[in-house]
């Protein structure tokens, strides 16, 4: 395949699941929260509430007030994330005029809660995942986040103590409080579509019996070890780290493994958002399949 046509099939796939993520995000807005007087964090909830008080339809505030950031992302950002934030934006105005007539699914203000949490989050973890995004508060914390010190999630979290706490204000505190459940929980399923069920881990393991180890796991494991070399900084001596991916399910066996051919080794596990090449593939823990190599 040419060039140009990857370029082509990428730029497809990626309309296609930023439409996919409107849709979805546009379900939970107002197939439960809307109709339950409850709201997001971000731009989406402040678009509810203003919506709400004007009478006016939630789709003109969704892309009127996120419009001023998207001049800020395409100065500071880029343009292909700019694009792509704009149209799913569209997408998402254009799917809650849609579905807006639609009755909403249950008047059961914890059903409305947590589902319209889950089915937002999935929609608006699609967007995420392909490139985009629907809250222009996102874009003013990627920019504003390392010229004050702060991460991009303490500024987004700051935004959003006054849009739920408004929240409060316009449709009760009882309202609010759960919308603030909501968040949470589309927040986590957010994380879930973008990273997937099931978590990678990287571990580096530092040992005097590093061969052993490592010719362990890639025959019990299946999975292929890295062999990286360093110094010691107090000891000043020349040390052997090994460096592997498994799933959060192979960790417990990996531990297991490196324990019982040294007591003493240190062991350093983190999470991995995202694994690509390297012949790592997820599969079972148990069974005989060929040793994955590097």
């Amino acid at each position: 395949m040419t060039l140009a046509k990857q370029t082509i099939a990428r730029i497809i796939k990626r309309t296609i699941f930023l439409t996919l993520g409107a849709l979805v995000a546009a379900a939970g807005l107002e197939l439960f929260l809307i109709p339950n007087q409850l709201v997001d964090g971000g731009i989406i909830g402040i678009s509810i509430m203003a919506s709400y008080l004007s009478k006016l339809p939630l789709s003109l505030f969704i892309i009127g007030l996120n419009l001023p950031f998207l001049v800020l992302g395409y100065l500071h950002i880029g343009k292909t994330f700019t694009l792509s934030t704009l149209y799913a934006v569209s997408a998402l105005s254009y799917f809650t005029t849609i579905l807006h007539p639609v009755p909403g699914f249950t008047n059961d203000l914890l059903l409305a809660t947590v589902f319209g949490g889950i089915v937002l989050g999935i929609g608006v973890g699609l967007i995420l995942r392909y490139g985009g995004s629907l809250d222009g508060t996102e874009i003013t914390a990627l920019i504003l986040g390392p010229k004050l010190s702060f991460s991009v999630g303490e500024v987004v979290m700051f935004f959003n103590i006054f849009i739920l706490g408004s929240a409060g204000f316009v449709f009760g505190w009882e309202r609010a409080m759960y919308s603030l459940i909501t968040y949470f929980v589309a927040y986590k399923t957010i994380d879930i579509v973008i990273q997937g069920l099931e978590e990678s881990k990287s571990v580096m393991i530092i040992s005097d019996k590093a061969e052993e180890i490592s010719d362990t796991i890639l025959h019990r494991l299946g999975r292929g070890v890295t062999h990286l070399y360093a110094k010691g900084g107090y000891t000043q001596e020349d040390k052997e780290v090994l460096y592997c991916v498994v799933t959060r399910l192979e960790v417990a066996k990996l531990r297991g493994i490196v324990l019982d051919i040294d007591p003493e080794a240190f062991i350093a596990i983190e999470e991995v958002h995202d694994v690509h090449g390297g012949r790592f593939k997820k599969k079972a823990i148990h069974g005989h399949s060929k040793p994955a190599t590097k």
